[in-house]
């Protein structure tokens, strides 16, 4: 025992020093490996001495059904975005005018996902995902994993620390080469491999994808008299946490902007990806003074990097039909790392897109990715086009079943109802988590069984549960995996009719106007009797969408496919809440203008539409009401101008609690 003790301190103390302090003392790769081997043999002799920080924990092996969900005790918050010098200097005047003279911390905005880590007497008990930043789920057995994660701290304490889990870029080539020797479809970037990670039901899985975190964050550190962010930082490391060495304490808001500069430079070079600076109020006490909105600490921006725009070479274009029969043009493009992907397709939206920019094979074209959002060419680099370059040309074809193609507006569309590739898109639609969250039936799955048979339309999903045999014969899919699967399409019946609606796809109705649509006719049977005068004097919804709406219900398939819904049970009532008929902002527009302290303009704008308001982007004659927080500028004066109501953020609260 005492030999099994003494070796899992050497190696715990090995970890810490190579995984955190990046200076390997203590042993060689060769004796920290023998030692690993070592104990894992006394452990397997005699499974009672395991300690709970024992580095064999580090290797994996458990396996969970699914993830049980974990209540934040104090919430994990997002971080407000700003893009540009002058938010910068806004987030920095409204804290001045609060009579505050603020240090910051700045920090490096990794690109990955938030993590909670708990600790009882310095010993790890439990890690969770932030979820929707009340609920997350818990993902101890993969965290465990992480070499950067210490098991047992260098104190005897209780402590809640929050960070970020990211995978390297060097990882990130490694794996992608692997799953394609596999023949698996690489991971995007580092940020969804990461996600997709940490996710794994089985933790040796996650073990191999080789994770790492950073700490940043002390949810209550007064417990531990700490009065700065900066001091919470070096008391986190001291415990033997991972913090990053680029964290910078700042004297004003100028040195904030040369912090930026140098990071955006120093970007391209680092080992992880970043997409942005986090700027935090240094001083504890003035975060309290401060205070959070709804979603926001107001004591704390994140700001975002400029979209990256790298010029590759246009190989060629390619179509790709949609779920409601658009087709579209494809960049294929000579593969070109972007913000951490690497990209080798991109969209061109449409014919005229192409027209307009003069977009041709052979091309050396400006590709430009923001965020999450698809790639998109932006430009042509005239001066390299080849001398035999030929202007483009749309197909007037079906690329997926040769139909003739019918031009409406300014897109192609294949309208032979029979198309294969139309109609694997509205499944995959159908069944995604936007819509009805079929969980364990993605893109790859779907097109596979469409092509054996077993999925023809939308109600074809809810029979999967006759080719339950047929399933155990697929690779990949165990009695688990199809009872997981099954039990997702049978809860896919309980939700709400406007995620019906959406997941119908028809044409022009979106996830915010099937909301709209459902809150109003409650049932699917009263909007499909609904005629197109009356859908068209719907706030919101107007001519397109009416029409849309009519034809839609008109079509004898399309009422064929819900009454197989109906059959197979599902719900089609609207089960949300009912916006109040009568309140002063029923049916009256309202336009915002300046900075509302106690809550964002996307909260207030879904409170005013939720009480059956309307928000314009500017004040004109049919404007009712002009909300005006700080700094409102232009919008209020006009709004003076001509006499139309002002209300103070006061006011507004005021009335919104009347409700």
């Amino acid at each position: 025992m005492d030999r099994y003790n003494e070796l899992v301190d050497l190696l715990n103390k090995a970890n810490y020093e190579y995984h955190v302090l990046d200076n390997p003392e203590t042993l060689t790769d060769e004796e920290y490996d023998n030692y690993l081997r070592e104990v894992y043999e006394m452990e397997e002799k005699d499974p009672s001495i395991i300690r709970e920080d024992s580095p064999t924990h580090k290797i994996g092996g458990v396996i969970l059904d699914s993830f049980k969900k974990v209540t934040h005790n104090i919430p994990m918050m997002s971080l407000a975005d700003v893009f540009n010098e002058d938010e910068i200097t806004e987030f920095d005047n409204r804290i001045k005018k609060e009579g505050l003279n603020p240090k910051y911390v700045c920090e490096l905005k990794i690109d990955g996902l938030s993590v909670s880590l708990k600790y009882e007497h310095g010993v790890l008990k439990s890690a969770a995902t932030r979820g929707d930043g009340v609920v997350g789920e818990d993902i101890t057995h993969n965290v465990k994993t992480i070499k950067q994660v210490p098991l047992r701290l260098k104190q005897d304490i209780d402590i809640e620390v929050r960070g970020e889990i990211y995978m390297s870029r060097e990882t990130l080539l490694k794996i992608n080469h692997e799953r394609e020797k596999n023949g698996e479809v690489p991971f995007k970037n580092c940020r969804n491999a990461a996600a997709g990670s940490i996710r794994q039901l089985d933790s040796s899985i996650a073990a191999k994808r080789n994770l790492e975190v950073w700490i940043y964050h002390l949810p209550d550190p007064e417990d531990y008299g700490i009065k700065t962010h900066h001091e919470a930082l070096e008391f986190m490391a001291s415990l033997g946490f991972r913090t990053n060495p680029n964290n910078r304490l700042v004297n004003n808001i100028d040195e904030v902007f040369k912090f930026i500069h140098e990071k955006a430079e120093l970007r391209p070079k680092l080992p992880y990806d970043i997409d942005g600076v986090v700027i935090k109020v240094d001083n504890l006490k003035e975060h309290e003074i401060l205070g959070n909105t709804i979603r926001y600490p107001k004591w704390a921006v994140a700001y975002k990097f400029p979209a990256e725009v790298v010029s590759t070479k246009l190989l060629d274009i390619k179509f790709t039909v949609g779920r409601t029969g658009v087709v579209t043009p494809n960049a294929i493009l000579e593969p070109v790392m972007i913000m951490g992907s690497l990209v080798s397709k991109a969209t061109l939206h449409n014919e005229e897109y192409c027209l307009s920019k003069d977009i041709r094979i052979g091309d050396t074209v400006k590709v430009i990715k923001a965020g999450d959002v698809i790639p998109r060419v932006e430009g042509v680099v005239k001066e390299l086009r080849p001398i035999n370059s030929k202007p483009f040309i749309f197909t007037r074809t079906c690329p997926m079943c040769g139909s003739e193609l019918v031009k409406k507006d300014a897109a192609y569309y294949c309208v032979n109802d029979s198309c294969d590739k139309k109609n694997i898109e509205s499944l995959i639609h159908y069944a995604s988590r936007e819509t009805m969250n079929i969980d364990g039936l993605g893109d790859a799955i779907i097109e596979d069984f469409y092509n054996l048979g077993y999925l023809t339309d939308i109600s074809s999903i809810y029979h999967l549960n006759n080719y339950k045999e047929e399933l155990k014969l697929l690779e990949g899919f165990g009695n688990k995996s199809i009872e997981n699967l099954l039990t997702s399409i049978e809860e896919s019946k309980n939700n709400s009719l406007e995620k019906v609606l959406f997941a119908l796809g028809i044409r022009y109705v979106g996830k915010k106007n099937a909301k709209i649509l459902a809150s109003h006719y409650k049932t699917i049977d009263a909007l499909a009797q609904a005629n197109y005068e009356e859908l068209k004097s719907i706030r919101d919804i107007g001519e397109v969408i009416a029409k849309s709406v009519v034809d839609y219900f008109n079509d004898e398939d399309n009422k064929k496919l819900i009454e197989k819904l109906k059959e197979v049970g599902v719900n089609l009532e609207y089960k949300g809440k009912i916006s109040l008929e009568e309140s002063i902002f029923t049916g009256r527009t309202f336009v915002l203008t300046g900075t509302l302290d106690s809550i964002t303009r996307d909260e207030a704008k879904e409170k005013i539409e939720f009480l059956g308001g309307n928000c314009a982007g500017s004040v004109s004659k049919k404007t009712d009401v002009v909300i005006a927080g700080h700094d409102a500028g232009s919008k209020l004066t006009k709004a003076q101008d001509l006499g139309i109501t002002i209300w103070d953020e006061d006011k507004f609260l005021s009335e919104l609690g009347k409700n």
